[in-house]
């Protein structure tokens, strides 16, 4: 009979132990825990929401681009069209260039697909690119406004690169990308095996922008990416592979 007591009060003191492991101490121990009270941990480790057990409510999700892309937008425009941009372009020379070949650190923006150009003017338009002078720019030009900049740029010619005559120069990550980090191919994208609309031609781009975006991207200050896809690619690349795959698409094009 002891024997069986001492057997209740042993799976007694156990399960207060493993409630307290699970319901209090667990929830505490990880560093994104901000509840300040038992109940908020004992709702935690429960899987109740945040709100429910008088904690603060969940963030707003993080704002992305809101254009919806279009097969028609990747058209070029009329003679009309580029005679209008061009006209338009000169107060884009500063930092682009007077033929869209910039002499800074400004994405070179010759050649470069109509769909792509209008979609990040219009996402600085409406804040979901961020840039002081670009935003400002932007939200000064109508719809046709800019149709007409994207067909001028479009319509001019590419930067010259290297040509690629060896494919083991060419970056893991822009052939084949990294199928154990979810990591797809550069070129799936940006063009080379596949190019998806909205998706920018990267070749010839100053090496520094491209570094730039990427660790914004990783780092989440950029996001005006569709459904988070940059980010995503982004945040898995380790410094030395942004560099890599920067100075690709950069090489001699600057």
């Amino acid at each position: 009979m002891r024997a069986a007591w001492w057997s209740i009060a042993a799976l007694a003191v156990l399960t207060v132990v493993a409630a307290l492991i699970g319901f209090v101490w667990l929830p505490y121990a990880h560093a994104d825990f901000r509840a300040k009270g038992l109940w908020d941990a004992i709702c935690r480790a429960a899987g109740v929401p945040r709100e429910w057990g008088g904690g603060v409510a969940a963030a707003r999700p993080v704002r992305s681009t809101s254009v919806v892309l279009e097969p028609g937008m990747a058209q070029g425009g009329s003679e009309a069209a580029i005679g209008r941009g061009a006209t338009l372009a000169l107060q884009c020379t500063m930092c682009h260039g007077a033929q869209g070949l910039s002499q800074s650190n400004a994405p070179n923006l010759a050649g470069q697909y109509p769909d792509v150009i209008m979609k990040q003017l219009v996402d600085y338009q409406r804040g979901d690119r961020a840039h002081a002078l670009m935003q400002a720019l932007a939200s000064k030009l109508t719809e046709n406004d800019v149709r007409d900049l994207a067909a001028y740029f479009s319509y001019l010619p590419k930067p010259r690169n290297v040509p690629v005559t060896d494919m083991s120069t060419v970056p893991a990550l822009v052939r084949v990308g990294d199928p154990l980090r979810n990591v797809a191919p550069c070129a799936s994208c940006h063009g080379g095996i596949d190019r998806k609309l909205g998706a920018p031609w990267l070749e010839g781009m100053p090496k520094d922008y491209l570094v730039a975006q990427l660790q914004a991207f990783a780092a989440g200050k950029r996001t005006n990416d569709s459904h988070a896809q940059m980010r995503n690619m982004a945040r898995s690349m380790s410094p030395r592979e942004i560099e890599e795959v920067a100075d690709f698409y950069a090489r001699h094009g600057q």
